[in-house]
């Protein structure tokens, strides 16, 4: 069933119930490995990362964008870094002292980033906005003022934002009133279809165009659940129902898997179904997990849909956007449960999104001398990547 934001609360209830009944039977049912890999039982898995040589992390082909904190003429402030799979060849991309830079997503041909920015220097003047820029640093937009958390479209023609809350600056990430849809070639912004999608944070939008998954907390209907939310229409479904509890998801390429944080310590990964009667998900299990004295976050598929990034730390850090976490470091699973550390520096590294780059494709040369024929086979590549199955 569909529910509507302003349906009665007597939903909840109902929702309880079914989700209660669904992880009865989920007991009875038995997993099936996800993507071709046999993963480990739960108790099986390791709650710390494995050294690094054991994942061959020089083969992955794809770049990795992230923010990180670091000290600027004097100053602390948020940059924008990226970096090759095995934490190599780190650059800032962004170089702002005045300016926090956050949230990075990049788009699926991986030439450019949206991602949110912090001007101002207290809560009185401070505001968070959306922007775009080339992969390398240049050419900055400004989307929208007042927003955050952009996701994009999988032809990247479109970006997804939430509109803040209120006019006054806000770190929590929930904050949030309003999805909006922005056109990068008009430069205009149109309101989703469904107006009452408050409280929502850690949009993604499906390959097929389709779905909207999102986290909501603090809402009349629903709080600290993840949704399934029609892109084009008001429909709205939580997947609580189907055992999908935490925040934060991510979908694979093909939109069939779906990733999210199960709690501070646990990553879960499942099939999701969105051409069911409503959307659902199975086939439910951990593959990652830590240590109760730090936390795991900010999960993303590799575009092959073979590896997950995360963001991993002490569990004083704050996950939210903007939230200082010294000591975090972003890390790579294979999804077989074993995960190694990418970044040692502990400079706060979060929000990891990879960069889709094909292989082969000179992912190392100088944006001047690109070679104009690879840049074909890559569009061409990143094109198959998403419809293929």
């Amino acid at each position: 069933m569909a529910y509507r934001i302003n349906d009665e609360r007597a939903l909840r209830l109902i929702k309880k119930t079914v989700y209660l009944f669904s992880l009865f039977l989920s007991v009875l049912m038995i997993q099936t490995p996800a993507f071709g890999v046999d993963l480990p039982d739960e108790q099986d898995l390791p709650k710390t990362p494995a050294p690094s040589y054991t994942i061959d992390l020089k083969k992955i082909p794809y770049k990795i964008v992230y923010e990180s904190l670091r000290q600027n003429d004097g100053k602390e402030n948020w940059e924008l870094f990226i970096m090759n799979a095995d934490g190599s060849n780190q650059v800032n991309l962004t170089q702002t002292p005045d300016l926090d830079e956050m949230y990075p997503h990049a788009s699926p041909d991986g030439k450019k980033l949206c991602f949110v920015v912090d001007e101002g220097t207290n809560r009185r003047n401070k505001v968070r906005s959306v922007y775009y820029m080339n992969i390398d640093g240049t050419d900055r937009v400004e989307v929208a003022r007042n927003a955050r958390q952009p996701c994009w479209s999988w032809d990247g023609k479109y970006i997804a934002y939430l509109k803040g809350e209120y006019e006054t600056y806000s770190m929590r990430e929930y904050a949030t009133s309003e999805l909006m849809i922005y056109n990068i070639e008009t430069g205009e912004s149109k309101p989703h279809p469904n107006k009452e999608l408050h409280h929502l944070y850690a949009i993604c939008w499906a390959p097929d165009g389709k779905w909207f998954m999102g986290v909501v907390q603090g809402h009349t209907i629903y709080s600290d659940t993840i949704l399934a939310i029609e892109a084009d229409g008001e429909g709205v479904y939580d997947l609580e129902q189907w055992g999908v509890m935490g925040c934060r998801p991510d979908l694979r390429y093909d939109g069939k898997k779906v990733t999210w944080g199960y709690d501070d310590w646990d990553l879960c990964i499942g099939d999701i179904d969105f051409n069911a009667e409503t959307p659902r998900v199975d086939n439910i299990q951990k593959i990652i997990k830590c240590l109760r004295t730090e936390k795991i976050y900010h999960v993303d598929f590799s575009p092959d849909g073979k590896y997950i990034a995360f963001s991993n730390g002490s569990a004083s850090g704050g996950q939210q956007v903007g939230g200082w976490a010294e000591g975090w470091n972003i890390c790579i699973t294979d999804l077989s449960g074993k995960w190694v550390q990418v970044t040692t520096d502990g400079k706060h590294n979060k929000e990891p999104d990879w960069v889709p780059v094909p292989p082969n494709s000179g992912q190392n040369q100088d944006a001047e001398n690109k070679d104009p024929d690879k840049e074909k086979v890559k569009a061409e590549w990143i094109r198959n990547l998403i419809t293929e199955q």
